[in-house]
C-alpha cells in the first residue's frame, strides 16, 4: 500500500501562486507515476498534471499548461505542483494520485490510478 498526504492548499488572490506538496509513504518503490487532479464544486474530477518515476514523461491538462509545473523529489518521496497565475476557475479540491508498476499509461484517467490522497482545498479569489 502507498499512502499520500497533500499539503499547501489555501486561499490566494487571482494572479498569485501556491505550491502543493504530496508526500508518499509505504511501498513507494512500487509507484510508477504521480499525478494531480482537481475537483471544482459541483463538477467532475479533472486531470491537472502527471509525471512518471523517471521524470522523462510529463503531462498537463490543457487548462493549466504554461501556468502549473509538476516536479518530484525522489529522495523525499514527494511530488509538487507549482501553481502560478492562478485564476478563480482554478478553485477546487486538489488530489494527489499515484499509479503502480502496471499503470496503463493513460495519465489523464483518474480511474487508472491506484492510490489517492485526501485532497487539499485551493481557493482563488477574484
Amino acid at each position: 500500500q502507498v499512502q499520500l498526504v497533500e499539503s499547501g492548499g489555501g486561499l490566494v488572490q487571482a494572479g498569485g501562486s501556491l505550491r502543493l506538496s504530496c508526500a508518499a509513504s509505504g511501498r513507494t518503490f512500487s509507484v510508477y507515476v504521480m499525478g494531480w487532479f482537481r475537483q471544482p464544486p459541483g463538477k467532475e474530477r479533472e486531470f491537472v498534471a502527471a509525471l512518471d518515476r523517471s521524470g522523462g514523461n510529463i503531462y498537463y491538462g490543457d487548462s493549466v499548461k504554461g501556468r502549473f509545473t509538476i516536479s518530484s523529489d525522489s529522495a523525499k518521496n514527494t511530488a509538487y505542483l507549482q501553481m502560478n497565475s492562478l485564476k478563480p476557475e482554478d478553485t477546487a479540491v486538489y488530489y494527489c494520485a499515484a499509479g503502480g508498476v502496471y499503470f496503463s499509461g493513460r495519465y489523464g484517467r483518474a480511474h487508472d490510478y491506484d492510490y489517492w490522497g485526501q485532497g487539499t482545498q485551493v481557493t482563488v479569489s477574484s
